[in-house]
């Protein structure tokens, strides 16, 4: 839709779900919050109603814009050899160059970080409407070919995004780089599922079993997946929850936050097996970010 000038219509009471569709449309195609503001007030609509409908304070300052280009991000690889976030000083929190994110549970063996605060709601939103259009069946990868085939262990919807496909995707991406100390370039391309009541993903790895006849092929676009951080879009009303049966320990989905493991080598003693607990009311929604040994192309 377009917003109407106030010569056109009375500048409305309240706010309406056409205007709504069209704020939630905008920020999906990465139109910064400083810029949706403006054209607001340019077309007549009160500040206070403008900014309730973007989700803003009514006064203060206004969050950075997502921008179209964004620079190089430069990182050193964390000194583990895999990915994960500085926590030498036991801090409560990160700074991921444009975002405070909270650490929330933090374990060594295995290798498990919680986050809270990694994502907007703004940015949680923006990814569900992009995703949504493109969802299909999910699948996983078949060991034998290195292919991809439908497996009944998962049975959630998902896309891939190429990486830095939009504005909003780019700037994640490039706030994980920086959060975990790993080359933006070493990662693929962040995938989102979508999990109906009853969906589920068994317990598996993320590293590509290495006496698969399939590995090899996988690995030449860039080496083994050496971490995995799942983030959570949404919150089901119940389940849903990121297991790891061997410790146990679930992570129950908020709205923002995630979920990081890593693995050194590809081997069930890391003790990286999880899943996806079955969604018992609602729905899920996730965007995973696979890391791997090098640059991912």
């Amino acid at each position: 839709m377009s917003i109407s000038t106030q010569a056109d219509h009375p500048v409305p009471a309240g706010l309406t779900p056409e205007l709504m569709q069209w704020v939630r449309s905008q920020s999906a195609a990465g139109i910064s919050l400083p810029t949706l503001l403006q054209s607001m007030r340019d077309v007549g609509w009160a500040e206070h109603l403008a900014r309730r409908a973007l989700a803003l304070p009514e006064d203060g300052d206004l969050p950075p814009p997502f921008t179209a280009r964004q620079a190089e991000v430069q990182v050193v690889a964390h000194a583990s050899g895999v990915p994960g976030p500085d926590l030498s000083s036991n801090p409560c929190s990160v700074h991921a160059g444009d975002r405070e994110v909270h650490v929330l549970i933090s374990m060594h063996n295995p290798r498990v970080v919680v986050f809270g605060n990694l994502l907007s709601p703004e940015e949680c939103d923006a990814i569900i409407h992009s995703a949504r259009p493109r969802m299909q069946r999910s699948l996983t990868v078949h060991n034998q070919s290195g292919g991809e085939e439908v497996n009944d262990d998962r049975t959630s919807n998902g896309m891939f995004f190429q990486r830095g496909e939009t504005d909003v995707v780019r700037l994640v991406e490039e706030r994980i780089a920086r959060l975990l100390n790993w080359p933006l370039e070493n990662g693929e391309g962040l995938q989102v599922l979508h999990y109906r009541p009853g969906a589920e993903y068994k317990p598996h790895h993320d590293y590509f079993a290495p006496h698969e006849p399939g590995t090899p092929s996988i690995l030449k676009r860039g080496g083994q997946r050496v971490g995995t951080l799942v983030m959570y879009l949404n919150e089901p009303t119940r389940g849903g929850g990121t297991t790891f049966p061997e410790v146990p320990l679930q992570v129950v989905p908020r709205r923002g936050n995630a979920v990081f493991f890593s693995y050194d080598r590809p081997d069930p003693a890391t003790r990286t097996l999880h899943g996806g607990a079955p969604v018992l009311e609602g729905e899920k929604w996730i965007a995973t970010k696979w890391l791997r040994e090098r640059e991912f192309k």
